[in-house]
């Protein structure tokens, strides 16, 4: 099928408007200090359904009609969310993890099973305030959920650590390592989750899971490996930078198509080759920088711009139950990861402050509730408290830490 001139120039715009908006949006952002993503996603909500098409429905069906134009759109979106979790991979540094030993597994530990314990809990037994779409889905509903609560956001937690100039203290080491194994955990069940529901099965539930699992070991050690002994030889012979970056892309595009054709999504599969790829001792922070900033500064705004016309966010509104997510996201987060960092032995003012930066979500979540929407398994009233939860643990994640540490930190200015 051939796009029609129409069609084509409809695309074009559709993409102007969306990096224009999306990219004032975020520098306006930025400027109030919060995170980039909290103002592509209002752009998307300013062209979407929930203002636009409120105001004027008929520009809102003429810049963004179904059709041919749409479904190319909707593509470059995949792309997109395959490459934001690529680099959110590449965040995970496997030797930073290793090296907190006992106080990263604390951490992690009771970081992840509380928040997915509680997670998990209100969702199975008040499924029908909750939201769950499909009584089959029940358990799986609820596992997302618990998944949900307990993953992170290593971007923003980075971004958050480096602001307060305590990146490489011992406290943002322990959050960074613990935000590492939560997110690698998190992704793996999240995975399983999407085998259960899967879409088109090519293959039985548990082909998929252990393929999954024998995908992600294998990836994080042999293939490891490999791309670490052949990364010198790419540096050397081919184009810098343009030769990492392509193979970089190839490889997360190969392993993406892979876990999507095990009934996964293309997502998990970049995620891992951006772990093992960044964990690398010859991929310098020079090319990891340009692939964050090609990525970051094209494909991310597409992404979250997008988020905003796929739904209305107001009439898909439930004041109650995104106060009852904020509050169990909170909750679990804080109780867990602040017990944890505790019984690793820090002050329960460090402990705290831990917690609070590892309850940031932010892109993480928002991905992760895209892909359960489009899978049908929970739905839009669901997803927008979601996001709601993800930009408020987001935005709230730094002051609270600033606000815990001010003794620690104008010590540390003096």
């Amino acid at each position: 099928m051939k796009l029609s001139q129409l069609a084509v120039m409809n695309l074009l715009i559709q993409l102007g408007l969306m990096l224009l908006l999306g990219r004032l949006l975020a520098e306006a952002a930025r400027k109030l200090k919060q995170p980039a993503v909290v103002g592509e996603i209002l752009a998307g909500i300013i062209l979407g359904p929930t203002i636009l098409g409120m105001f004027n429905p008929e520009w809102f069906q003429e810049l963004f009609p179904s059709g041919s134009s749409s479904l190319v759109l909707d593509g470059f979106v995949q792309v997109s969310v395959v490459m934001l979790l690529f680099i959110a991979g590449l965040e995970v540094d496997l030797h930073i993890v290793l090296q907190q030993g006992r106080q990263a597994i604390y951490t992690s530990s009771f970081g992840f099973i509380i928040p997915f314990a509680i997670g998990f809990i209100f969702p199975y037994f008040f499924s029908e305030f909750f939201g769950g779409t499909d009584p089959t889905r029940h358990l799986a509903y609820s596992l997302f959920m618990g998944t949900s609560m307990a993953i992170t956001a290593l971007p923003v937690i980075a971004r958050i650590l480096m602001d307060l100039n305590i990146f490489k203290s011992r406290m943002g080491m322990l959050v960074i390592s613990s935000a590492m194994i939560n997110d690698l955990i998190g992704w793996l069940i999240f995975s399983m989750v999407l085998g259960m529901i899967g879409k088109e099965q090519t293959m039985t539930v548990t082909n998929t899971i252990l393929l999954t699992i024998g995908f992600t070991v294998l990836m994080l050690t042999i293939g490891r490996g490999l791309i670490n002994r052949g990364l010198p030889w790419v540096n050397r012979k081919l184009a810098w930078p343009a030769g990492l970056l392509s193979l970089s892309l190839v490889l997360c595009f190969l392993a993406a198509a892979f876990t999507e054709y095990i009934g996964i999504h293309a997502v998990f599969g970049a995620f891992i080759v951006g772990v093992a790829l960044g964990d690398s001792e010859h991929l310098s922070e020079r090319a990891k920088e340009i692939l964050h900033q090609f990525i970051n500064s094209i494909f991310a705004p597409l992404f979250f711009v997008a988020i905003g016309l796929k739904i209305n966010f107001i009439t898909n509104f439930d004041l109650l139950l995104t106060l009852a997510i904020i509050a169990i996201a909170f909750a679990g987060k804080i109780i867990g990861s602040g017990l944890g960092t505790r019984l690793g032995g820090f002050s329960w003012r460090e402990s705290l402050a831990a917690a609070f930066g590892m309850n940031a979500r932010g892109a993480i979540e928002i991905i992760l509730g895209l892909v359960a929407l489009e899978n049908k398994l929970i739905s839009e009233k669901v997803f927008v408290s979601l996001v709601i939860m993800a930009l408020v643990t987001s935005m709230s994640s730094g002051p609270l830490m600033k606000w815990i540490l001010k003794k620690e930190l104008s010590q540390s200015v003096s």
